[in-house]
């Protein structure tokens, strides 16, 4: 924002005129109480104990130094056909009209901006629309964001949903800074998982007669209930590799038979099975408001790993040594403990001579920053997984530096804590543990429950539960910070008051009613002359801080400082709708005071599309 620029270099002025010279990392922002000012800064305390001055003393001084800085005129104020005099050629170009008042107290400085400032910033945020919070940090960049990477054959669990609402957001506020954004997906199509799925499918198949792909699910069952047989059948083949020993044999056998693509009955069932259950994800992204512009897969991806492994072995890896039960030899291993204390060892090349998630991954990452894959070379690739991931891709990326330097800091790893439920149980209404996509229609389903009685037709209910429900579980993921644990619950996740994702949705839906209201007696209002009260409320003082906001959430990665300050922001709105009668013949302020509700219409309107949130036109 301009006008928080514009108090740094003032503060800098200040430090010149008074000869306090040094680089000191003062900070200016925003007070936890707006009765401080909109603006605060520590810059008295971070000098003075470098110059062995009282805190509070220097603070005053400084102060003093602003109020005499000579402001220059503004372009179209005679800047052009006035040239500054020499005096004042060392001052600022800033409208002084903005700041209301500058006050040291207790050794910060608050600033106040006027009400001028926030009339204009009113007007802006109409002109602007749905680029109002955008900036251009991020301008000729391409970035790829890649999240959600569920595992074909297992059902969609509670994680990918966290990491599917982090990494939409964060593709959201990269596009928003400016940013070609590539929302990428990598699905683990190969693996233990497929091959404990199969088995269970081979002895189980949904038609008796024949495992062939036509047979399979020729009964007419839907995508959504064929993936949840699938996903069935990897959680009992799972559980029987734990338990049976010559399961987990044939098991085996049949992961070596899906890499080597060897036997025709699991070739046909493994392409079958892959293919419902990547159509079953799909309709899960539709409901989330996510759509992939590149998909990855293991499969694609692990023999480019593992060439890139054999070719740096011996030298980043190397081979351990074989135990008296492998024929075939020891794996392939890499150190990173020996370049990073922090690190660990880890296997990259097992016994067997398959190759590991980490192998697979290195083949994923440096597919994605290839020359020439994309019509421009990746400036930055993000990565969203479960926190618990974070040792493992420390390690990997740490290989991969070593290959390429070019693009150690051109990786980065975000990570998302756990969910749990606030009543601590785990499982779903039919009493077994709870699959992301059966939290996602919970929620629809409460909401439908609770709107079952309103005056909206049945189509108008279902896409208000699909937009409602799907708002709830976005929001309550990403009102917390990255890697904290989350506690759901549902009853306060749907509420429309309080700190909720319907809560944001309801206000907003509120806000466009006045205007429609409005608009319907539209002739009236034009009647009114523009009066503008001159009292500065919260909403005021909220509204124009959402570029700030959304730069913040980019610098540091973490969409929740965009759910806070909405949360801030629509307390303001209803506290203002709850305190004025706006659409009234006697209101003098009527005119500016749809403005204001215009301004946090669209302020919410563009602040929730980046937490990946649809405002319903009814609730």
């Amino acid at each position: 924002m301009k006008i928080k620029k514009d108090i740094e270099n003032l503060i800098k002025e200040a430090l010149k005129k008074l000869e306090i010279k040094g680089d000191f990392n003062f900070v200016v922002e925003h007070p936890e109480d707006l009765e401080n000012g909109d603006y605060s800064t520590n810059v008295a305390m971070v000098c003075a104990k470098k110059i062995g001055m009282n805190p509070r003393e220097l603070a005053e001084k400084i102060v003093e130094a602003i109020n005499l800085i000579p402001r220059l005129p503004l372009k179209g104020e005679g800047a052009e056909s006035n040239p500054p005099s020499l005096e004042e050629r060392v001052g600022v170009r800033f409208d002084k009209s903005l700041i209301q008042k500058i006050e040291a107290k207790n050794g910060f400085i608050n600033f106040y901006l006027s009400k001028e400032f926030f009339v204009d910033s009113i007007k802006e945020i109409l002109k602007q629309k749905e680029n109002f919070g955008k900036n251009e940090i991020l301008a000729g960049k391409k970035i790829m964001v890649e999240y959600t990477d569920p595992n074909p054959f297992k059902p969609v669990h509670i994680g990918h949903l966290m990491a599917n609402a982090i990494g939409e957001s964060i593709s959201r506020i990269v596009e928003f800074s400016g940013a070609k954004t590539i929302r990428a997906n990598y699905q683990g199509d190969v693996g233990l998982h497929v091959a404990k799925a199969i088995y269970v499918l081979m002895k189980h198949p949904l038609c008796h007669s024949d495992t062939s792909p036509k047979a399979l699910g020729e009964e007419g069952e839907s995508v959504s209930q064929l993936a949840n047989y699938i996903g069935e059948s990897y959680s009992k083949g799972s559980n029987l590799y734990d338990t049976d020993e010559n399961a987990k044999k044939e098991i085996d056998l049949i992961n070596k038979k899906i890499y080597e693509k060897s036997d025709q009955k699991i070739n046909e069932i493994y392409t079958w099975g892959r293919k419902i259950t990547l159509e079953a994800f799909e309709e899960i992204y539709k409901l989330l408001g996510t759509k992939f512009d590149k998909y990855y897969f293991e499969s694609d991806m692990l023999e480019i790993g593992k060439n890139l492994v054999l070719k740096n072995t011996p030298g980043i890896f190397e081979k351990s040594d074989p135990t008296p039960e492998q024929e075939a030899g020891g794996a392939i291993i890499f150190h990173a403990e020996t370049y990073d204390p922090k690190l660990h060892t880890r296997v990259f090349i097992n016994s067997q001579g398959l190759p590991t998630y980490e192998t697979k991954e290195l083949g994923l990452t440096l597919t994605k920053f290839k020359k020439g894959f994309f019509e421009k070379k990746l400036d930055l690739s993000v990565v969203t997984t479960a926190v618990e991931q974070a040792d493992y891709m420390k390690v990997v990326q740490k290989a991969i530096s070593l290959m390429h330097p070019d693009l150690e800091n051109r990786m980065k790893h975000i990570t998302h804590g756990m969910m749990r439920f606030a009543s601590g149980k785990m499982s779903s209404r039919k009493g077994n543990v709870i699959t992301g996509e059966e939290l996602l229609h919970d929620s629809m389903d409460v909401v439908l429950e609770k709107v079952k009685d309103r005056e909206f037709n049945e189509e108008e209910k279902k896409k208000i539960s699909e937009i409602v429900g799907v708002a709830a579980l976005k929001y309550s993921i990403l009102k917390s910070s990255l890697n904290s644990d989350i506690v759901y619950d549902f009853d306060k996740s749907i509420s429309f008051e309080g700190d909720s994702g319907p809560y944001l949705q309801y206000s907003a839906v509120r806000a466009n009613s006045i205007l429609i209201k409005a608009k319907q007696m539209q002739l009236k209002i034009n009647n009114y002359e523009l009066s503008i009260n001159t009292e500065i409320i919260n909403l005021e003082k909220l509204l124009y801080q959402l570029s700030e906001v959304v730069e913040r959430s980019y610098l540091e990665l973490a969409p929740h400082y965009i759910a806070t300050y909405l949360t801030e922001l629509t307390s303001a709105f209803n506290n203002f709708y709850g305190n004025t009668k706006i659409i009234d013949a006697e209101n003098k302020n009527i005119r500016y005071q749809l403005d204001l509700v215009k301004a946090f219409y669209q302020t919410m309107k563009n602040g929730l599309w980046l937490l990946g949130i649809e405002i319903p036109e009814k609730m």
